[in-house]
């Protein structure tokens, strides 16, 4: 499991995250939700050491990644796979390259193992045979699903989505949902969710995390958080526009 003590993150003198506190449990598929700027992104990025909190402590099954050494954070991180937000893909490599890039620079995994994992990945997202073709010519749903492929490749334990469903049209963005459902059942991984888009939410979460401000202010599921009497986690979740007295009130 991940579990997340008092992370407190600050830039420029403008703090983000105001000690988050978070477990997160082997298998399950968990949402955090919440405004643009609450700090969902940062706190993604903390759980792969991409940045190291002002305050507080991430430990990954008992190892600690935040502020470890450099070693124990490429260690860790092996355990993750990621699907940005934009894809991340590298425009300059065919899709074959692309997934499988980990595998080429950190296994030993001859051309052979490698291409035979990378095809195996595509099928898995339902993208057989596209191996050859360069990111430019795939449409905005092809290209999560090849990121997603690349994800997969070296077999994580836990998998981060960062706005999986963010620029895409409804029926591709429920295909998405779809694929995060499918891969954590296949693949027995955790999966965590980053998404503004309730309807992706509501679907694919066994949990829902709701940060406001920087700090956790709800944690629970579909039916919990539907029932909240919290007015800040309620019109969120209904798409209705807060009361600033109200947010500046709650803390």
């Amino acid at each position: 499991m991940i579990i997340s003590r008092g992370i407190k993150k600050s830039f420029g003198g403008k703090q983000v995250l105001r000690g988050v506190d978070m477990q997160i449990d082997s298998g399950e598929s968990l949402v955090i939700i919440g405004q643009s700027g609450c700090g969902k992104s940062v706190f993604l990025k903390h759980l792969v050491g991409l940045l190291d909190p002002d305050a507080g402590e991430i430990l990954v099954d008992g190892d600690r990644i935040s502020n470890a050494k450099r070693a124990d954070v490429y260690r860790i991180r092996m355990k993750f796979g990621v699907l940005f937000q934009s894809a991340a893909l590298f425009d300059s490599m065919s899709v074959e390259q692309n997934v499988g890039l980990g595998l080429v620079e950190h296994t030993k995994m001859t051309k052979g193992e490698i291409d035979k994992r990378v095809a195996e990945c595509l099928e898995m997202v339902s993208l057989s045979g596209i191996q050859k073709q360069m990111p430019s010519e795939l449409s905005g749903g092809m290209r999560k699903r090849v990121g997603l492929a690349r994800a997969i490749a070296m077999k994580p334990q836990y998998i981060l989505y960062d706005e999986p469903t963010t620029g895409l049209d409804p029926i591709t963005a429920d295909s998405i949902n779809d694929l995060i459902i499918q891969m954590q059942q296949e693949l027995k991984v955790t999966s965590i969710i980053v998404t503004h888009d309730m309807v992706s939410a509501f679907k694919i979460a066994d949990r829902l995390v709701m940060l406001h401000l920087g700090r956790v202010i709800f944690s629970g599921t579909e039916q919990e958080i539907k029932t909240q009497s919290i007015d800040i986690v309620r019109r969120f979740i209904a798409g209705e526009s807060e009361d600033k007295q109200v947010v500046t009130h709650y803390f």
